[in-house]
């Protein structure tokens, strides 16, 4: 088990992309500065998606324009297919700084993947692994998430297996790391285990694995130590607990940035992020938001 874990904070895109009131451009970027101040050093800061699908990422140019331009800081933009691409090349014209890297994506389930972004298994595997060598060799950095990776809301259980096929299929395209998503959440922490070692197993050691987990069950923030444990060294995670995917219906929130801080901090993990700073942003933005955010961290602070 590593005793420095890596947070990546999603609160920017997938902890607000569901929400039915839309959260200025300005709000996106000072939660942005200061999760950094926090100590956060990588974000998820927007989703090139069509805005009807999402109208929460509508910004998504004008949050990446005005990102803070600290050098140790990267920036992810999550992309559906070669468009999401070209519009993240498209942030760094004319010398500007834009997104540091693509976040693809592969649905774990054909009916799930094609309601989410028109695509089955095989063609997510196809269309992701050129998106992947495409942004490399324009100088992005390019990692995948499987989603669904526990299971789909339409289809049920996902075998493990399909999981590892999924994970091998990506490996041959070299990206930058493998995230395993609980999108749903439906996972326990003796299911992320085995999955993780599963999936350690099956690709280069030199391709780093993430997780990423919602706490639809109040499972959670016990895979996130089950991931831990299982030496995944990088935890997405979304200040307060905020979250949840348009097309997978009951899904709720991220596990919440705070709790894992404070979960890893107590049991002698690292993370290089400052509790009470983030829990002075939950306040914040709850202010913003106009509702108390999920994280019972924060709540008992």
């Amino acid at each position: 088990m590593s005793k420095k874990v890596r947070l990546v904070e999603v609160g920017p895109r997938d902890g607000l992309q569901n929400e039915p009131e839309i959260i200025r451009a300005a709000d996106k970027i000072a939660l942005i500065e200061k999760m950094y101040d926090a100590g956060i050093r990588r974000f998820e800061v927007a989703s090139f998606v069509h805005p009807e699908r999402v109208p929460q990422m509508a910004d998504a140019e004008d949050v990446i324009a005005g990102l803070p331009d600290h050098a140790d800081a990267s920036y992810i933009g999550l992309c559906l297919n070669k468009r999401g691409v070209l519009r993240a090349l498209a942030t760094r014209e004319g010398g500007r700084r834009g997104v540091d890297e693509v976040g693809c994506v592969v649905v774990a389930s054909d009916t799930f993947g094609q309601k989410n972004q028109g695509q089955t298994i095989a063609e997510g595997i196809a269309e992701n692994s050129e998106m992947i060598r495409f942004a490399k060799a324009e100088g992005l950095i390019a990692q995948v998430t499987i989603s669904a990776a526990f299971g789909c809301p339409f289809e049920g259980d996902v075998p493990q297996s399909r999981v590892v096929d999924i994970a091998k299929a990506m490996a041959e395209a070299e990206p930058a790391e493998i995230a395993i998503a609980d999108t749903i959440g439906v996972g326990v922490p003796q299911q992320m285990t085995d999955l993780a070692g599963a999936v350690r197993e099956a690709i280069p050691a030199a391709i780093p694995l993430r997780a990423h987990l919602h706490d639809t069950r109040n499972t959670g923030i016990a895979n996130a130590w089950a991931a831990v444990e299982a030496g995944i060294e990088t935890i997405d995670a979304s200040l307060g607990g905020l979250g949840g995917c348009p097309f997978a219906p009951k899904a709720t929130g991220n596990i919440a940035t705070e709790d894992v801080i404070y979960l890893l901090a107590r049991s002698g993990v690292e993370t290089g992020v400052d509790l009470d700073k983030a829990i002075a942003c939950n306040r914040w933005f709850a202010t913003v938001m106009g509702r108390e955010l999920p994280s019972l961290v924060a709540r008992a602070a």
